[in-house]
């Protein structure tokens, strides 16, 4: 059985890693490392092919590099925007997509160079990236025009702005049924964005205050955090 490591990002300039435990009795996670990293890491984004973690850093206006074979940071790229926050990786393409809040930018990261290869004008506030590697488009929650901006990897362009509900951060994505889940804090709500039409084929109602979206392409559910409700919502894709 192969063990997966989980970043997990510190508000402390460092990233926890976690390790399944295997045993026969139970399955306790482990932490096996903690990096540090620029000065308030937010989010991570890792690519399981490369075996890299990306790690924006909102203080330090940076992304962290780490190597998941050695847990070190190998490489920090400046991205030289503001507030860097949301993270979201092409494991196809080896490109990280950085949303950067103060800037309304999404930084594009080259992962054979570490650089950066594109900065991609999207709404204001963007908060969320989620990535769909097989039709190579990123999504990204703009917090405040209450839009998702549709980005092409093949051009580093925006090729559609999509419309959601009112304070839109959290960006989850099913690459099998090409749907995207975006979590909007403000009103509640999940919009569920098609990719092949780039428009809102559902709006669901979930708990209070919304913010991560995780999902399951095998089993084709997300999973919603309501943040001030203390509880998931499982919707059913």
């Amino acid at each position: 059985m192969v063990n997966k490591a989980l970043a997990i990002a510190s508000s402390l300039s460092s990233i926890v890693l976690l390790l399944p435990s295997i045993t026969p009795l139970a399955f306790a996670q482990t932490v096996v490392a903690t990096v540090p990293v620029g000065s308030v890491p937010r989010n991570v984004g890792v690519n399981d092919k490369t075996n890299r973690a990306y790690v924006a850093n909102e203080g330090s206006g940076t992304v962290s590099v780490i190597d998941g074979s050695t847990n070190t940071v190998v490489a920090t790229v400046p991205v030289v925007a503001s507030l860097p926050f949301g993270v979201g990786v092409n494991d196809k393409t080896n490109r990280a997509y950085v949303a950067n809040f103060g800037s309304g930018t999404v930084s594009v990261i080259d992962g054979s160079t570490n650089t950066v290869v594109a900065t991609v004008l999207v709404g204001s506030g963007p908060v969320g990236v989620g990535v769909n590697d097989k039709t190579n488009r990123a999504y990204v929650a703009n917090e405040g025009p209450g839009t998702v901006s549709v980005i092409d990897g093949s051009t580093n362009t925006v090729v559609a702005t999509v419309s959601v509900g009112s304070g839109p951060v959290g960006v989850g994505v099913n690459d099998k049924t090409n749907r995207a889940y975006v979590a909007n804090e403000v009103s509640d709500t999940v919009s569920v964005i098609d990719g092949s039409t780039n428009t809102v084929v559902a709006t669901v109602s979930v708990g209070s205050f919304p913010e991560g979206v995780g999902v399951n392409d095998k089993t084709n559910r997300a999973y919603v955090a309501n943040t001030v409700s203390g509880t998931v919502t499982v919707i059913s894709g």
